[in-house]
C-alpha cells in the first residue's frame, strides 16, 4: 500500500468517523427530545452517553465487517490458488497427451 493511498484511507476514516458522530448526536436529540422532565443538565448527560453507545455499536459493526472481508478475501484466494493449481495440472495433463499422441505418430 503507498503512501497516497494509506492517507486516503486515514482521511476517509476521520470522516467516516466525523460522519457517525454527527448522527449519534443527531439520533440522541431525537431520543432525549421527548423526555421533556429532564433538566438541561440531564439531558446532556443523556445525550452524551447516548451518543457514546452510537459510537461504540457503529465501531463494533465496522470491526465485524472488516473481520468478514478479511475472512471472504482469504476464501476467495483460497479458491482461486486451488483453481489455479488445477489448470495448470489440466494444462500439463493435456501437454503430455498431446505429447505421448505425437510421439506414437511419428513412431
Amino acid at each position: 500500500m503507498s503512501i497516497t493511498d494509506k492517507f486516503l484511507n486515514d482521511v476517509e476514516g476521520h470522516l467516516l468517523l466525523v460522519a457517525t458522530r454527527e448522527e449519534g448526536r443527531t439520533a440522541a436529540a431525537r431520543f432525549s427530545a421527548p423526555l421533556y422532565w429532564l433538566t438541561e443538565g440531564q439531558r446532556d448527560e443523556v445525550e452524551r452517553r447516548f451518543e457514546a453507545e452510537y459510537l461504540a455499536l457503529a465501531r463494533a459493526s465496522w470491526r465485524r465487517t472488516a473481520a468478514r472481508a478479511g475472512g471472504v478475501r482469504d476464501e476467495y484466494e483460497a479458491r482461486y490458488r486451488d483453481l489455479r493449481r488445477r489448470l495448470l495440472a489440466g494444462w500439463l495433463l493435456t501437454c503430455a497427451v498431446a505429447f505421448g499422441v505425437l510421439v506414437l505418430c511419428l513412431a
